[in-house]
């Protein structure tokens, strides 16, 4: 009787900790970008208000930021974004950052078009061994008597942001017919996300 008690109790504490622990991270991280962005902005509503108000820098960053998805949107603000794009590129070491930074969050966007064409599996990095990747593009490399069509595919090797770039041919790739976003999640989720069955096509670029 106390054995059953004691797994069931086990059990029923596992259960637990498996959906808490993720809402606790999920807080965590979240109210920690708050109190770095509150106190980031915090200080300059504090400066023209006299007093402190909590919360007040991190509404004042989200509406700052609406307001430039806004300006961005439309064809005059786009033309004084991209006025202070080219004199920001002027700054040697913000140009290097700034162009790094705007490039991978750029591949990322679901609006960019020309970013990653698909999810796929390519055969890396070695023969018998798989790894998931998005398809950018297709190189051709020239030698004297003969070309060589190559894939490149982005394989991630730290979550998402961080990885490599591998040339392979189109034997090595298998195409997918995962979204680019439902891809997106498999990598974040460690694979977890991966469906139990993945459906391969032969769709090429576009």
């Amino acid at each position: 009787m106390a054995e059953s008690i004691r797994v069931t109790f086990k059990r029923k504490f596992l259960a637990g900790l498996i959906v808490t622990i993720p809402a606790v991270i999920t807080i965590f991280v979240l109210a920690g970008l708050f109190r770095f962005i509150d106190g980031i902005l915090g200080p300059f509503f504090d400066f023209f208000l006299g007093r402190h108000i909590a919360g007040l820098g991190f509404i004042g960053a989200v509406v700052f930021v609406f307001l430039v998805g806004i300006i961005s949107t439309n064809v005059f603000g786009k033309k004084i974004l991209n006025l202070l794009e080219r004199i920001f590129l002027k700054i040697p070491v913000f140009k290097s950052i700034y162009t790094a930074i705007k490039q991978l969050v750029d591949a990322f966007s679901p609006e960019n078009k020309s970013s990653f064409k698909k999810f796929v599996i390519a055969e890396y990095p070695k023969q018998g061994a798989y790894a998931f990747g998005f398809l950018t593009k297709e190189c051709i490399v020239e030698s004297k008597n003969q070309q060589a069509h190559l894939k490149a595919v982005y394989i991630p090797t730290n979550n998402l942001y961080l990885g490599e770039i591998v040339l392979l041919d189109d034997k090595s790739i298998t195409y997918t017919d995962i979204p680019i976003e439902d891809g997106i999640k498999i990598i974040l989720s460690g694979g977890i996300a991966a469906p139990s069955k993945i459906a391969e096509t032969r769709e090429e670029i576009k």
